[in-house]
């Protein structure tokens, strides 16, 4: 996996080109120039409240969530060297080509079905019949996290075993275990949660997800744009060595229940009222750190974004142009990165076919 977000987390902070500075010590000689009063009073400081990334993504990234406010200042207060911050880290991923992820819970009448396999019934709780309800998948959840390596070997060798049409709709399963298998190992507790517990997703360009704080995720493959909000806090439970891993308990018991169906992951794009040619698409997920709006033109098309009440980051993925703001043009070509300060009308112009995707909170 590559990555480097941008924005002014202590941790890889941006600066500006030009003259070498933090984009935070900018930000704080300028708050209500660049940020405004507005998100400035919302969230008493003046530091971007998202961070947007490029991934790329060869191998399953681990089996993870983000833990909620509460959670994430307890961990802060606990353990500030792992857990740097007391924010939450609610999450969208952009998909720019052909993207896969585990991203929520599969409805649970799907996992009640596939928990009728004879070899996944030993996860089940020991008591005759239980309504599946979402305290059962939570049991499910736990009983194959703290599976031993063994029992989640066999348990996968057995899945692989049966005949295809014993899956009902899900019969990539038996099919992803050796792919699976050969990114981290068959013993890996992450393969029987994600494979029988979560919704598969293959995306493709445009497409977008959207992760609650925790809301329980691994991505798969492909290159996406993510924007988060500002925080480095994570708990690991599977796809990753168990010495990297948090603790089962802790990680069973933060664990939301949405979305609990693949529609419910899906973050639409709709039209965007600040793209004055109608060229941009906003993804505005249900929270108030951040949207994200993406600009596609062709040869010689524009678009012009109409003012912000907030700031904003850009990054261009393909192609070549420019951006005028404040009566200056400014180049445009694959990698490029702009800070954009809040009210700054901008025209963003394609010499060659371009896309580019801004993150920005008003």
């Amino acid at each position: 996996m590559i990555y480097r977000w941008m924005g002014t987390y202590p941790e890889l902070p941006s600066h500006v080109l030009e003259t070498g500075e933090d984009l935070q010590d900018v930000l704080d000689k300028y708050p209500d120039e660049l940020i405004g009063k507005t998100v400035a009073q919302r969230f008493n400081h003046t530091k971007l409240p998202y961070l947007p990334k490029v991934l790329s993504i060869a191998k399953a990234l681990p089996l993870q969530l983000h833990p909620n406010k509460h959670l994430a200042s307890k961990l802060h207060q606990k353990n500030p060297k792992q857990f740097t911050d007391p924010n939450h880290k609610p999450e969208i991923a952009l998909a720019l080509g052909d993207f896969e992820a585990f991203c929520g819970f599969k409805p649970l009448k799907d996992i009640e079905n596939l928990m009728e396999l004879a070899p996944l019934q030993t996860f089940m709780p020991q008591v005759e019949k239980p309504d599946f309800d979402d305290q059962t998948l939570k049991h499910v959840v736990k009983a194959m996290l703290e599976a031993s390596e063994d029992t989640v070997r066999k348990t996968n060798d057995a899945l692989m075993d049966l005949p295809k049409e014993s899956f009902g709709k899900d019969t990539y399963i038996p099919d992803m275990i050796p792919r699976l298998a050969e990114q981290y190992d068959k013993a890996d507790n992450g393969t029987l949660v994600a494979l029988v517990t979560m919704n598969y997703l293959q995306l493709k360009q445009g497409e977008s997800i959207y992760i609650p704080a925790d809301g329980i995720h691994a991505y798969l493959s492909g290159d996406i744009i993510e924007c988060m909000a500002r925080s480095n806090n994570v708990l690991n439970t599977g796809f990753c060595p168990r010495a990297h891993r948090d603790s089962v308990d802790m990680f069973t018991s933060c664990l939301t229940f949405t979305p609990h169906d693949r529609k419910e992951c899906m973050l639409p794009s709709q039209s965007f009222s600040k793209s004055k040619s109608g060229k941009s698409q906003l993804y505005a997920p249900p929270l108030s750190e951040f949207s994200m709006y993406a600009t596609t033109l062709a040869n010689g098309e524009s678009d012009t974004i109409g003012k912000i009440g907030g700031p904003s980051i850009m990054i261009v993925t393909e192609g070549e142009g420019t951006l005028r703001a404040d009566a200056k043009d400014y180049k445009l070509s694959a990698g490029y990165i702009f800070f954009v300060g809040q009210g700054t009308e901008i025209d963003i112009k394609a010499s060659k076919a371009l896309k580019a995707f801004t993150a920005y909170a008003e």
